[in-house]
Formats: structure tokens, C-alpha cells, sequence
């Protein structure tokens, strides 16, 4: 039995990889499992970690949620936590339980590599333990994601861990020639492979006007049976409307965050491809609002936030894949097939 750790920073899309990796290798023949020693909930209510809960249905796991992921934690982690020895133990123990009816364990990563170094159960600490091999996502912003891929690749590789090699994912139109004619390039001449580039696709990566309603806890006036449209983009309608227009016309599939009492800006987005109204200030909007995002078929939001923590509470937003989200599921394995050496990733786990 190997192990595959899949490891990146947060919204790098190593959920999405997993499962299609997961699915290719079960077509395949062989037997696949998933491990996440450590699941992350913002929430103290939410108990359960959702990416164990979408590999435990994909994969057709006998495995209690408990086993899967073994450890809860939260950005408060270190307050009532217990000791490391007593949770690496527990770790432990799971993973010979999920590794025990496997080929091959894929094992998700932290929202970033070095969370819970605290604890010693940052990526390094848990890949030595497990003898996994490491494949790191880059999700591509800037420059600067290529000197932190570069940072952890030679750190995994110092701990004497073995890299199989990176996957750009997620990449923007605007930046893929960059990635395959510079990015590439870059980390080859790092001693650093790049195993795939994989396009930005809206299903798989754009979060979904529920878990923007998730994030933000505000009242929904409005499209209840419209929450699963993805969000592409972010506007702020905090401008005059004419400034605004050309904005509302380009972004497509956009939530548009302005105040209740903008009911230009607000009528003037929903005759645009607009996927949400968030509205914020608690200021509730004019009825012709709630009247014309009916019609459109669009939800209307309504917090208590301001403007700006509004959008420190987006920030953070990413889509999580669901069990039953099929057609989102397909195309995780289309995107391994048609853009990921998803056969070298194997040959390297036989």
C-alpha cells in the first residue's frame, strides 16, 4: 500500500483533484481510500468535515466519518485541544484502519502547509509518518505563488520527503500562457516538476451562492431555489451608476455587494448576468428590488455587515464538492484525464 499526500494552500483545489484522482485510479482497478487526519471547521457547531464526507460517498467507504478524519480542529485549535501525543496516536491508529483494505491512500492536506506546527501535525511531520509521497497545488495568483511552491517543494525535499512533482490548478485564462511558457519553466530549473496545468473551469472551482450564504449567516429575501448558481466574481456597487455600468456589463456570473438603499445599482445589475444581490447595513431594499430579482430568478442576501466585512468574510469562500453534485464530479476526472500525468502520479504509488 502507498500513500499519496496532496498538499497546497487554500483554494488550490486539492479536494477536486482527489476525487478525480481517486476515480481514475479506481477505473483502474485498484482499491483507493482517503485519509484526512485533520478536518478544519470554521464553526464550533460543525463537527464534520466535509471533504471526508464527499470521499467517504464517492469511494463507497465502510469507514465511520470519525476514522477518516480523526482530528477536528479550528483557528482556535490550541484552547481545550489534547496533548500531541495523544492525537498523533489517534492519527495514528486510523490510518492503519483506512490503509488496511487499500492500494492506495489519498491523503488531503491542511488548508496550508503549515498549519498545526504547533502540534507537529503540519504536511512535513504527517507525510514522514505516513511515508507518503507529496504532490503540491499551486494555485497561481502572482509571482509570489511560484516562490512559495518553490519555498515547500525544497522544504518537503530538506525533511527528506519525496515530491513527485506540482500541478498548477485552477489557472485563469489571463495567466495560463505565463504558467506554461514561464511558470513551468521556472520550477524545472528549481530541479521541480510540473505534472500538470489545469484551466480555472467554473463548476469545479466557483463557490455557489449557498456557501456565500453559509459564510456570511445573513436573511435571504428571496430565491431560495437558486442557491447552487456559482459566483465568478465579486463587485462592489459603492459607485455612481454610470461609473458602475460597465462594471455590471463585464463580470459575468457576479454577486453585486452594495447597501438596500442602492436600488439603482441593484435594478441595474440584475439586467446582467448576476448571480446573487448581497445586500449590506441591514437596510432592507425598495420592493421593486425584490420584484425584478424574482423575476430574474436571482437571490437577494440581506446582512448586518458593513461593506468591508462583508468581504473579509468572503474572502475565504471556496466551493466544496458535494456527493450528489454528479456533473461536478465528472468533471474533476475529465480535468485529471485531459490536462494531469495522472499516470506518472500511479506509477509512482505501485
Amino acid at each position: 500500500m502507498k500513500s499519496l499526500y496532496i498538499s497546497g494552500t487554500a483554494g488550490s483545489g486539492k479536494t477536486a483533484i482527489a476525487a478525480g484522482l481517486a476515480q481514475k485510479f479506481t477505473q483502474q482497478g485498484y482499491r483507493v481510500s482517503y485519509f484526512k487526519p485533520v478536518g478544519y471547521s470554521a464553526s464550533p457547531t460543525r463537527r464534520q468535515d466535509r471533504d471526508a464526507l464527499l470521499m467517504q460517498k464517492l469511494l463507497k467507504m465502510d469507514v465511520p466519518l470519525d476514522v477518516i478524519t480523526p482530528v477536528m480542529s479550528g483557528p482556535s485549535y490550541l484552547s481545550g485541544q489534547a496533548r500531541p501525543a495523544e492525537l498523533l496516536d489517534k492519527i495514528k491508529k486510523a490510518y492503519e484502519t483506512i490503509a488496511e483494505k487499500a492500494d492506495i491512500v489519498l491523503i488531503g492536506g491542511p488548508p496550508r502547509p503549515h498549519m498545526l506546527s504547533c502540534v507537529g501535525l503540519d504536511t512535513a511531520k504527517l507525510a514522514e509518518l505516513f511515508g507518503s509521497t507529496v504532490v503540491y497545488l499551486i494555485n497561481i495568483e502572482n509571482d509570489y505563488s511560484v516562490d512559495m511552491a518553490v519555498f515547500i517543494n525544497n522544504y518537503l525535499k530538506k525533511y527528506g520527503i519525496e515530491v513527485i512533482g506540482n500541478i498548477f490548478n485552477h489557472v485563469s485564462r489571463p495567466l495560463l500562457a505565463k504558467t506554461e511558457g514561464i511558470y513551468r519553466h521556472l520550477l524545472e530549473q528549481q530541479g521541480h516538476r510540473t505534472l500538470g496545468i489545469i484551466p480555472r473551469n467554473p463548476e469545479i472551482a466557483s463557490p455557489t451562492v449557498a456557501e456565500y450564504l453559509e459564510a456570511l449567516g445573513g436573511e435571504l429575501l428571496g430565491g431560495e431555489d437558486r442557491l447552487d448558481r456559482i459566483v465568478e466574481d465579486l463587485v462592489i456597487g459603492a459607485m455612481t451608476l454610470e461609473s458602475a455600468l460597465g462594471y455590471l456589463r463585464r463580470a459575468p456570473n457576479k454577486a453585486i455587494i452594495t447597501g438596500g438603499d442602492r436600488s439603482d445599482i441593484c435594478l441595474a445589475a440584475l439586467e446582467t448576468s448576476t448571480s446573487v444581490l448581497i445586500l449590506t447595513g441591514g437596510l432592507y431594499p425598495d420592493v421593486k428590488v425584490i420584484a425584478r430579482a424574482e423575476e430574474k430568478g436571482v437571490p437577494v442576501i440581506l446582512v448586518h455587515y458593513d461593506t468591508y466585512t462583508t468581504l473579509e468574510k468572503l474572502s475565504e469562500v471556496s466551493r466544496h464538492l458535494r456527493p450528489e453534485d454528479e456533473k461536478s464530479l465528472r468533471l474533476t476526472l475529465q480535468s485529471i484525464e485531459q490536462h494531469c500525468q495522472w499516470q506518472a502520479i500511479l506509477e509512482k504509488l505501485l
